[in-house]
C-alpha cells in the first residue's frame, strides 16, 4: 500500500511540527504549550509557514533554535 502523495503543503505541516518539537526541547517546555505560546504570537503562520522556504534548508538544530528564540523575543515586546 502506497501513502499519501507529497504535496508542498505536506512539507510546510510537517517542517512546522518538527519545528514546534524542537522549539519545545529548547526551552523545556510541552509542545502543546509551544504551539499555544507560538499561536498566541502568530507565529506559526507569520515565521513557520511564510518561512519555510527559507528555514526548510537549515539544520533542525538552527530552526529549533531559531523558532524559541523569535518566541522569547516577539513575547518580551
Amino acid at each position: 500500500m502506497e501513502g499519501l502523495p507529497r504535496t508542498h503543503e505536506s512539507d510546510v505541516i510537517q517542517f512546522a511540527v518538527l519545528a514546534i518539537e524542537g522549539g519545545a526541547k529548547v526551552l523545556g517546555v510541552e509542545p502543546s504549550e509551544f504551539l499555544n505560546r507560538l499561536e498566541k504570537q502568530g507565529l506559526v503562520e507569520k515565521r513557520l509557514f511564510e518561512g519555510y522556504e527559507m528555514l526548510h534548508t537549515q539544520s533542525k538544530e538552527y530552526v529549533a533554535d531559531d523558532i524559541a528564540e523569535t518566541l522569547v523575543n516577539w513575547e518580551n515586546d
